[in-house]
């Protein structure tokens, strides 16, 4: 239901349940607050966004007040609401006087300074003239919260955003306010540290200098930096983000607000990783002679591999694609390997028994379609660590009151209440065959999901599980007609990555051609000598002992497992250092773009292929990124859908009944989730002392065990 009010003069229609303030702000007025925030509950404590309701008493809060709570005038008429008098000016000035009396006069060393809201309303409404207050500053002693937040708590206003940002969002009550009146303080319950892999957000939602951000404090001023709008690749959900740097380095990450996607937080890898970009970073070629690692020129180092490649046969060749790569290079490698004639290609350094139709290896409900459901079975799924974006999405839908959730293999605390299925597959036939007491649930709800964990299509009996899953899907509704939530369409069935290149890699097919090994059959073949020589594209997650005396080429970004295991080491650029298109695990395309040049010698990934094949005699047909992404499109169409996932074809049979494979599960196997540490991920990750200073607070049972 909508009502009328007149604001500033300005008559407009307002739904009911939108605050004042956001009516306000429809009409065009600008409403200072410190408190209020759109993705958080009301609060109604910092007093700033005071508007006049001509005929009230007093000044009126516009944030706690609701349109319907807006009643006409007496003669009928709408209600007026002014944002710009002098009477509010007033209002306005008299709160940032109340907020100024104990804030410290630091803005010259704080690190917020130049993108602080209290130092920007302070602009508009605070009095420079006259000075009321006579009594001492009350001082607060600062606050430990972990390795990643800085506390300076004097400055703190009380808004309270943080705490109902871990209470709400992030689901880890860790945050909270004692005393009363100017005695009040925020802090962490027994001084502990913020245990949440979304806690760096509390640092932008905080609109004073209270919280920053510890790795980065005192290395820049925002306006020295350059901003550049990419895509996070720490994980499979694609959160957009902002890369902030100076010079050749980038100094931080801040997320980007995309309501499909991330809507405006992102986790702590993504966010702190970036001081890996600068460490054990490969610059320069290597060549291995005489059993150690020697820099060479690049001519060298092709000829080295021109050398092998040509001496050895096609079905002992194979390339294997990393965690980390974009679609250009994964083209690239194909085209490259397949014109060489190589049928052993690999993008599941995991094992992932994942492949045939898309909606098989795709989160086909959506991140957004989340908001949706009512009713979600994890299926050996750590959401928390593989996805804390998505964990703080569930959550939310959760806290809707609709959400039912039971899982399998759900080790973790997920920050939402799950029934729990036991460890183990045993009860997954019940649900299948109907007779377990979730099966109902799902069948009940009217847009059921599931959710199988990375870990799970790992097992040897991955292909069986999705297979059962599928039919599970079917039978309790979860397949429905095509098209978005929106549209009336839902596909329940989704599959959750934590490689950021694994859907992009699978809808190229760089996956074993006719005849060719998997994974487990390369590492096989190249431990018994039958595959001689092993072409890693960023590829560390595996053990890189199993390669044998395969001659190994690493073309990655850092000296992790993969170019300690290499004989030719070939230097890459990192995701901030080139253009690249990533597919997210819902299939979305979206564009990483530049925002500083790789270090040294080292070149962007397709580049280097590209400048390889002229070497291997087998010149791929294209010399620049517009021309490569063509021969994408052209192979996979819905690549120059950038921004949009590609829609699922809804309840087809023929996709559906082609997911996995039948056969036996192994029900008395445990689950587990493929994630070990959070924080120690991929090459980038390892290589941040930050992460590692947050692995060793967070995840080391040792650590954990001697804090308590």
């Amino acid at each position: 239901m909508a009502r009328k009010l007149i604001i500033d003069g300005k008559e407009i229609e307002a739904e009911d349940n939108l605050t004042l303030l956001q009516a306000c702000e429809q009409a065009g007025a600008e409403i200072p607050r410190f408190c209020y925030h759109e993705r958080l509950s009301v609060a109604g404590n910092c007093r700033m966004c005071l508007v006049e309701w001509v005929g009230a008493p007093k000044p009126q809060a516009s944030c706690a007040l609701q349109v319907k709570d807006i009643f006409p005038n007496k003669d009928g008429t709408p209600a007026k609401i002014n944002t710009k008098s002098p009477y509010v000016k007033k209002a306005r000035e008299g709160v940032m006087e109340f907020l100024l009396i104990n804030h410290p006069l630091d803005c010259p060393i704080c690190d917020q300074g130049g993108e602080c809201d209290l130092q920007d309303q302070a602009m508009a409404y605070g009095r420079a003239a006259f000075y009321r207050f006579d009594e001492n500053k009350r001082a607060v002693e600062d606050k430990y919260m972990g390795p990643l937040i800085k506390t300076i708590m004097t400055r703190c206003i009380q808004c309270t955003r943080c705490v109902r940002f871990a209470t709400e969002v992030a689901g880890v009550p860790d945050l909270g306010a004692t005393g009363r009146g100017e005695d009040m303080e925020i802090t962490t319950y027994l001084e502990k540290a913020f245990s949440s892999e979304l806690s760096g957000n509390i640092v932008d939602l905080c609109p004073v200098g209270a919280l920053t951000s510890k790795p980065y404090a005192f290395n820049a001023r925002p306006w020295e930096l350059r901003k550049t709008e990419s895509v996070d690749v720490m994980d499979a959900q694609g959160c957009n983000i902002r890369v902030d740097a100076r010079g050749p380095e980038v100094l931080r990450v801040l997320p980007r607000v995309n309501e499909d996607v991330n809507e405006e937080w992102i986790s702590d890898k993504a966010r702190h990783a970036c001081d890996g970009l600068r460490t054990q970073r490969l610059d320069k070629p290597y060549l291995r002679k005489n059993g150690k690692l020697e820099p060479v020129s690049w001519a060298e180092a092709f000829a080295a591999i021109a050398a092998k490649a040509k001496a050895t046969r096609p079905q002992a060749m194979a390339a294997i694609v990393g965690d980390l790569a974009a679609a250009e290079e994964i083209k690239a490698l194909k085209d490259l390997m397949t014109s060489l004639g190589v049928a052993n290609l690999e993008c599941r350094q995991d094992g992932a028994k994942l492949g045939g139709p898309r909606p098989s290896y795709l989160f086909n409900s959506g991140i957004a379609g989340v908001d949706a459901a009512d009713a979600l079975l994890l299926i050996g799924a750590n959401p928390r660590w593989e996805a804390p974006v998505l964990n703080a999405r569930i959550r939310k839908t959760w806290l809707g009151g609709a959400l039912k959730i039971a899982g399998f293999g759900v080790t973790r605390d997920q920050t939402y209440p799950v029934e729990n299925l036991g460890n183990d597959l045993s009860a997954l036939s019940k649900i299948a065959d109907g007779s377990h007491a979730f099966a109902q649930v799902l069948k009940d709800a009217k847009r059921p999901m599931v959710i199988v964990g990375p870990g799970v299509v790992a097992r040897p009996d991955g292909a069986a599980i999705l297979n059962l899953v599928a039919k599970i899907a079917g039978d309790t509704g979860m397949i429905g007609p095509a098209g978005s939530v929106a549209e009336g369409g839902w596909i329940g069935f989704n599959v959750l990555h934590t490689a950021a290149s694994r859907v992009a890699a699978l809808d190229l097919g760089f996956v074993p051609g006719q005849g060719g090994r998997d994974m487990a059959g390369i590492l096989d073949g190249a431990s018994k000598g039958e595959i001689e020589f092993v072409y890693l594209l960023g590829a560390d997650e595996f053990d890189t002992a199993k390669l044998g005396k395969a001659v190994v080429v690493y073309q990655g970004t850092h000296g992790d497992a993969g170019a300690h295991r290499a004989d030719v080491i070939l230097p890459a650029a990192a995701y901030t250092e080139k253009e690249g298109l990533y597919a997210n695990f819902e299939g979305r395309m979206q564009r990483a773009r530049r925002a500083t040049f790789p270090p040294g010698e080292a070149k962007e990934d397709w580049a280097i292929l590209r400048a390889l094949s002229d070497v291997l005699g087998q010149r791929l047909p294209y010399d620049d990124l517009t021309s490569l992404r063509a021969a994408i499109v052209r192979q996979v169409p819905h690549f120059a859908q950038e921004g949009l996932a590609a829609a699922h074809k809804g309840a087809d049979p023929a996709v559906w009944n082609a997911i996995g494979l039948s056969g036996q599960v192994d029900t008395s196997c445990p689950l587990a989730s493929s994630i070990k540490d959070f924080y120690m991920t991929n090459p980038i990750a390892r290589a941040s002392k930050t992460l590692a200073e947050c692995s060793r607070i967070f995840s080391d049972p040792a650590h954990k065990m001697a804090a308590e």
